[in-house]
């Protein structure tokens, strides 16, 4: 067995390959931004092209540290999930910028489907509520208004897919045109009870099932990479979707474990097990693996601006010139003096979905500067968290501790004031990227270097840090009340 794991994570603001020893630790990395579009309000793309060009540098850079490509046993891949790009079969290029997850241009065609009353059956049948932030309805406006997309389409030589798709097609030399359940999941175009997209959702979306990648499993052997790439073929073992990688590395497999990854949004998953999770709390239901057909499932929450928000105050406002400087102002004074946020800069997420809210800063004073507004942009992260754990409990799952990982979880204030907001203990593992680590134990378990998902989580996974309450009961409720009455602003 060859010595490394190579796993390609495709995130929100940059691409980056990483090389794990099969005990989980990692041994070298490669990384490049990816640029972000803005043509018009409410519109995120991002150029295919330059997704391909800079993961493959990556994954020939950290090859390169591992002696070459025989020294690599297999290889994962996570990614943003409802990212959507378009390409042609035959060439094999894209037909247009990618339509990122943050995308809300298709806000009127799903509140068409909502008021034609559709909302109810498309939440019963893939656990998803009708809101741009999923994959099908990017797909039918790419249809609607690219005619390059149009034309491929009428010719049956379009491809569509999430970025894990895009990659993998790739990598193969366009061999091989698949996604992995869970991302899957995440386009309101696959049923979740048997697993493939479904004919009546395409055509109710208008999305053509011949231009969908196949639907397999999030471990074993799944393609191969074409051996001109990295001079012999790898066999790629492991897909899935970034936070269900996320709750994979943080061994949330038993029903009730949670994790939450506070990455550029936040996104929490709670384990059902074998159970399809019916929400009534405006949460969503989600494949969390599938391994030789078997398919386990989580119930999520999804906040769409978290790390986005430290970024905003960075490079638009000025506040700090890195992200960690936020942690140093916060401690510096002992409360934000009244300054709330609401982060709702790409709309608000779970349990609210409100598309049209937009951002609002409250309580502010001539006494309010830097270290008030760096201070109420963590607090937010606590906040939009514990309106997320009282729907999950209202759903019939209460979390008994959190599990965090992502960039922000670093910040250790940050991760004190969720514990005391949430009034649970929060863990934090050693090596915070979990999301990578994840699709490592996938790929791992899918090249048989363990025998299951249990096995690799338990070999792979690090030591942890806690965070207990601190908080007075009396303080944290007037904190909420606080964030209610800005909530409402929005």
């Amino acid at each position: 067995m060859s010595d490394y794991i190579l796993v390609l994570d495709e995130g929100t603001t940059s691409t980056r390959a990483l090389l794990f020893a099969a005990d989980g630790i990692p041994v070298a990395s490669a990384q490049e931004p990816l640029t972000q579009h803005y043509p018009q309000s409410g519109w995120v793309e991002h150029d295919p092209r330059e997704i391909w060009d800079k993961s493959i540098a990556c994954a020939q850079a950290v090859i390169a540290k591992a002696g070459g490509a025989a020294g690599i046993a297999c290889i994962g891949i996570t990614n943003q999930r409802e990212t959507v790009v378009a390409w042609d079969k035959v060439t094999g290029e894209p037909l247009t910028n990618a339509i990122v997850w943050q995308d809300r241009r298709t806000e009127p065609f799903c509140s068409s489907l909502r008021d034609g009353g559709h909302e109810g059956e498309v939440q019963r049948r893939t656990g998803l509520l009708l809101d741009p932030y999923f994959s099908g309805t990017k797909m039918r406006w790419m249809i609607d208004n690219v005619p390059e997309v149009r034309a491929a389409a009428q010719r049956g030589t379009l491809a569509l897919g999430t970025v894990e798709s895009w990659l993998t097609f790739k990598l193969t030399g366009g061999a091989a045109h698949i996604t992995d359940a869970s991302n899957a999941s995440r386009t309101l175009l696959m049923g979740l009870e048997d697993g493939q997209f479904d004919d009546g959702l395409c055509d109710l979306l208008g999305v053509p099932l011949a231009a969908l990648p196949g639907v397999v499993d999030m471990a074993g052997p799944l393609a191969m990479t074409d051996p001109s790439l990295f001079g012999c073929s790898i066999p790629i073992t492991g897909l899935a979707g970034d936070q269900q990688a996320a709750t994979i590395g943080q061994a949330c497999l038993a029903p009730g474990q949670t994790k939450a990854t506070y990455g550029t949004g936040a996104f929490v998953l709670t384990c059902q097990g074998a159970a399809i999770p019916r929400s009534t709390h405006r949460l969503l239901g989600t494949v969390l693996t599938q391994i030789e057909g078997a398919r386990t499932y989580a119930i999520e929450g999804s906040v769409f601006v978290a790390g986005s928000l430290v970024q905003w105050l960075r490079d638009s406002l000025g506040i700090v010139e890195v992200a960690s400087q936020t942690e140093e102002l916060a401690r510096s004074i002992p409360d934000s003096g009244g300054v709330v946020i609401v982060p709702a800069l790409s709309g608000l997420g779970a349990p609210h979905w409100q598309a049209e809210a937009r951002g609002v800063i409250a309580g502010l004073s001539f006494s309010s500067g830097k270290a008030q507004l760096a201070r109420a942009a963590l607090e937010a992260m606590a906040h939009q968290t514990h309106d997320l754990a009282t729907a999950f409990a209202a759903d019939g799952a209460a979390w008994q501790t959190l599990r965090i990982d992502g960039g922000m979880a670093a910040n250790d204030w940050m991760a004190q004031d969720l514990a005391d907001m949430l009034g649970i203990t929060v863990e934090r593992p050693g090596f915070v990227e979990t999301t990578a680590l994840g699709a490592a134990m996938l790929a791992a378990t899918g090249a048989g270097i363990y025998p299951d998902l249990g096995a690799a989580a338990e070999a792979m996974r690090g030591d942890l840090t806690r965070f207990t309450p601190q908080l007075a009961a009396g303080v944290r409720e007037a904190r909420l009340a606080t964030w209610r009455k800005a909530l409402a602003a929005t």
